[in-house]
């Protein structure tokens, strides 16, 4: 059967759990030629307003609210007779038509995590009735697939944790190595912070990606046992450096950044200079959401200060959106691009805003949610479009390290 021949003939949803036990859609593409492919979408706690819509039934009595049958109901009621007939290969127009078919801005009709199960097992489908892996099937023209720098997420604050730590994320970052070593660096970093929090009689449970989420006397404190981590687990701080996810939208009041946990206010120009004594005194390579989402003038003062220094990382800033990328550029807001495809809603609006990000000389950090499953999409289209560098949680959990060991095994491939 040629590929011209080769159509989709079944298009099916289901709700399963995510990591979290909450609902998430699965999607399953048929093509003619008995190919198969399946895709399940994260959910995140910490969210943009400016994020795609993600479909939830409401009702208090199933799921407390967060099943999504409606969104199962969608894909098996209006997107698949849509679909059923259709060239797999022609992803661009097989997205579009979800899109035109929901009608909204927000894809709050059909609901983002509907559109995109399928958007990304229509490409697995696809890549596999070409006997290609997904990153193959997803290269462009004569591009080659490259592995990104891992980001560990060792230790859990903000809305991530039960602690009493506000910034939501610190990160090992095993830059100065090879994707393998990185991920074994990572590893063994992150079982030696494991053990020096044993020793202090504080706490090793974990949070929602697998970090260590103990309470602690300030969240410099945190930054300061990354460094200890580092060391004794015998590696240097100029090959693994130390990234902050500081999610500040959910500090956001009123004009100011008023930290939950510790009660501590900050304007933007006062939290700018917190960054930037931190930076000084430990080696960070990265800030992510330093500042909200619409403090377009905060973030730019933010990257004539730092900008040069570090990754100023706009996730809820930029949603993985075009318009909102767009936007950053014109206002020289941040340097970095959270990629995560549930914000958007396609793999097709997806490539594109990494392709914008390239153009624009934006680096790009693919990412996965809180509350995840262990599809590793996000580990093949980051070896597929020359990411720097992927954020999957702690060396923890199964659906984090899926990710890694995703990568690993394309490193063995190419």
């Amino acid at each position: 059967m040629t590929n011209e021949n080769i159509k989709i003939t079944s298009v099916r949803a289901r709700e399963i759990l995510d990591s979290r036990g909450n609902p998430t859609v699965e999607a399953v593409v048929t093509l003619s030629d008995g190919s198969c492919g399946s895709a399940s979408v994260p959910s995140g706690a910490s969210t943009g307003i400016h994020e795609a819509h993600e479909l939830r039934d409401g009702d208090k009595d199933r799921f407390s609210g967060k099943g999504v049958s409606l969104a199962v109901k969608n894909v098996n009621d209006i997107i698949s007779p849509a679909l059923v007939g259709k060239s797999p290969f022609e992803q661009r127009e097989i997205d579009a038509d979800m899109t035109k078919l929901d009608g909204s801005e927000s894809k709050s009709r059909l609901g983002a995590n509907a559109i995109l199960a399928v958007s990304i097992a229509t490409a697995r489908a696809a890549a596999e009735s070409r006997g290609l892996p997904l990153y193959r099937y997803l290269l462009e023209g004569d591009a080659l697939p490259s592995l990104p720098c891992p980001m560990f997420n060792v230790l859990n604050g903000g809305a991530h944790a039960a602690n009493n730590i506000d910034i939501q994320e610190f990160m090992i970052v095993p830059h100065g190595l090879d994707y393998t070593e990185g991920v074994r660096a990572g590893a063994e970093i992150y079982h030696t912070l494991g053990k020096i929090l044993k020793s202090r009689g504080l706490s090793t449970g974990v949070g929602d990606e697998g970090g260590y989420a103990p309470s602690l006397d300030s969240d410099e404190e945190a930054i300061a046992l990354l460094v200890k981590a580092i060391c004794e687990a015998g590696y240097s701080t100029e090959k693994v450096g130390i990234a902050l996810d500081v999610a500040s939208s959910e500090w956001y009041e009123n004009g100011a950044y008023v930290l939950p946990k510790r009660g501590i206010q900050y304007t933007a120009e006062a939290l700018i200079d917190y960054y930037e004594k931190l930076t000084e005194r430990y080696p960070i390579i990265s800030i992510e959401d330093g500042l909200s989402e619409d403090d377009f003038h905060g973030w730019s003062v933010m990257t004539r200060r730092l900008g040069d220094k570090i990754m100023l990382v706009g996730d809820d800033l930029f949603v993985t959106n075009v318009k909102r990328l767009e936007m950053g550029i014109s206002a020289c807001a941040g340097n970095t691009i959270l990629i995560k495809p549930n914000q958007i809603g396609s793999l097709t609006e997806t490539l594109a805003v990494i392709k914008l990000a390239k153009l624009a000389g934006y680096n790009f950090i693919l990412s996965h949610r809180s509350g995840d499953t262990p599809d590793t999409a996000i580990a093949d289209i980051a070896a597929a479009t020359g990411a720097q560098f992927i954020k999957s949680g702690a060396p923890c959990r199964g659906e984090r390290v899926a990710k890694y060991n995703r990568l690993l095994q394309i490193k063995e491939e190419i």
